[in-house]
């Protein structure tokens, strides 16, 4: 019987991680598919006070020091949780192994939104991609579209730019409203960027005869723009995937804290109502920890 089991192992997680073991909480960590989330595949972290690096290195820094308390770290994924007829929880993983706890800290954040239109998903690995970081070194020289507006569109675009010949940011409205006036300005700076408003693509297809792979995105305007690679990044959908459909959540998919069940908590991406920043991530981790730490201290057996 663990004390606590904390399900995501982004910045949140770890955050929660180091908070219960540094309270003598058993604690396990089901760190899921990938340890770090999102924030292990940010190649330069420069809004995150104290840290001058890559989020990856700052998540095995941050696992280093939980498992200092002694925070068990597994790369297991939550399938089902159920709650026992002593107040107690059952987390089983996807391979069915059951693990029993007192306490849950859900931290499982957030994963990119999918782009639903024709070819995206017939094209996923093969020239549409998700991680700038992880597929970019796939498109040096070349041409690559980035679709999206906000502030990880705008880094992923900037990003790419120091690898590809051209990058072209794909933005349905006039204007960026939604990112940083920083990003905004070296977009501006950034002589290989073009940015591409009021557009918005209704079709991706392979273009015919191409030797390279090449790719056609067609916009709701029936224009072709020809390029190399397509990423994606149009926002987030909460991963909550293994909860049961009764706990609440907003219209984002996130969780609300006041209405999950007693002796789960919530930290990161996934609750509702703040930002996705890290250093929101690593707060509400901070909170969730020790909320849970109190309730467990008042329901100590």
């Amino acid at each position: 019987m663990y004390d606590v089991i904390i399900l995501g192992s982004g910045p949140a997680g770890l955050t929660a991680a180091l908070y219960c073991g540094r309270a003598n909480k058993q604690t396990l960590v089901m760190a899921g598919d990938t340890l770090g989330g999102q924030a292990a595949s940010i190649a330069t972290l420069e809004n995150y006070p104290g840290w001058n690096g890559g989020g990856f290195d700052l998540i095995q820094f941050m696992k280093k020091q939980a498992e200092s308390f002694g925070a068990k770290i597994e790369m297991l994924a939550a399938g089902h949780i159920a709650t026992n007829a002593d107040d107690t929880f059952s987390v089983t993983d996807t391979r069915g192994e059951k693990y029993n706890t007192r306490a849950i800290i859900l931290a499982t954040g957030a994963k990119p939104r999918q782009l639903e239109i024709q070819g995206a998903r017939e094209f996923l690995g093969r020239g549409v991609s998700y991680c700038a970081t992880c597929d970019g070194f796939f498109y040096s020289g070349k041409t690559v579209l980035v679709i999206g507006g906000g502030n990880s569109a705008l880094n992923d675009a900037l990003y790419l730019a120091d690898i590809a010949k051209t990058v072209k940011i794909v933005y349905r409205k006039a204007e960026f409203t939604r990112a940083e006036a920083i990003l905004r300005q070296r977009v501006v700076e950034k002589a290989n960027i073009e940015c591409l408003f009021n557009t918005d693509l209704k079709e991706i297809s392979a273009k015919p005869d191409s030797e390279s792979g090449e790719l056609i995105a067609t916009t709701l305007n029936d224009e072709q723009i020809v390029c190399d690679g397509i990423f994606v990044a149009i926002g987030h959908e909460a991963n909550t995937d293994y909860l049961t459909e009764d706990i609440k959540r907003d219209e984002l998919g996130r969780l609300e804290p006041d209405a999950l069940p007693k002796g789960i908590f919530v930290a990161g991406d996934v609750r509702s109502g703040i930002k996705m920043q890290i250093a929101t991530a690593v707060g509400t981790g901070c909170t969730a920890a020790m909320d849970a730490i109190s309730y467990l201290n008042a329901n100590a057996q």
